[in-house]
């Protein structure tokens, strides 16, 4: 019970913090995304973030519903999976939304790749590369807490590098006007690490036989 408490207030106050930073551009774009129209909501930085924050009662609940039904069948950890499964979900899918966001000459330009490591890194600025360790960094929390098999930092860092190299591919596939780098890859990874240590105390082990097991003999 302990651990679902700190688990919860870690969430809460992750949530909290991103509010009070963001809390004036957030509500620039709350009268458009409230009016339900997409410009200007759901094709912006803010408003994809209002919306991410605004559903996350809705996560909460779909959560809430896979808890009931794992306990039903007698699932054991089954705040703990149902959590991790909503929140690698509503936690990655927004950032890869902008991430994937057109830019205004999209189709008119083709792709452009930048494979040179390091190089991009002192343009993006601070901004530039908080945004790219969050990109991943829900996958990276929630991913180790659910499998078992991804219950190890190179490993996640792995699933990161991977990740981001599907998306970076598609922004040059797709002919977004956005640059494939190399760097983003880097730090997208990176993020995805950080954060798996943040959650390493809730990590998903796997089973080991118990070494008091007798052992079974064959017959001769």
């Amino acid at each position: 019970m302990t651990r679902k408490l700190s688990l919860l207030g870690t969430a809460l106050l992750g949530v909290a913090a991103v509010l009070f930073l963001l809390r004036r551009p957030l509500m620039m774009s709350a009268p458009t995304c409230m009016a339900g129209r997409w410009h200007g909501c759901l094709d912006t930085f803010n408003g994809v973030v209002l919306m991410t924050l605004l559903t996350v009662p809705l996560a909460v609940l779909v959560a809430g519903a896979l808890v009931w039904r794992r306990r039903a069948r007698g699932v054991p950890a089954a705040w703990r999976l149902s959590l991790a499964e909503v929140g690698m979900v509503h936690g990655t899918v927004p950032f890869v939304w902008l991430v994937l966001m057109p830019g205004a000459a999209a189709g008119r330009v083709p792709g452009r790749v930048s494979l040179v490591p390091l190089r991009d890194l002192a343009t993006m600025g601070a901004l530039g590369i908080t945004g790219n360790l969050l990109v991943f960094a829900a996958l990276g929390f929630f991913a180790p807490m659910r499998y078992a098999a991804l219950a190890s930092v190179p490993r996640v860092l792995a699933l990161g590098a991977g990740c981001s190299v599907v998306v970076e591919t598609a922004q040059y596939v797709l002919r977004l006007d956005r640059v494939s780098s190399v760097d983003d890859v880097l730090v997208n990874a990176a993020g995805a690490a950080l954060a798996a240590l943040a959650s390493r105390r809730w990590w998903r082990v796997a089973a080991r036989p118990s070494s008091h097991t007798p052992a079974v003999r064959t017959a001769a």
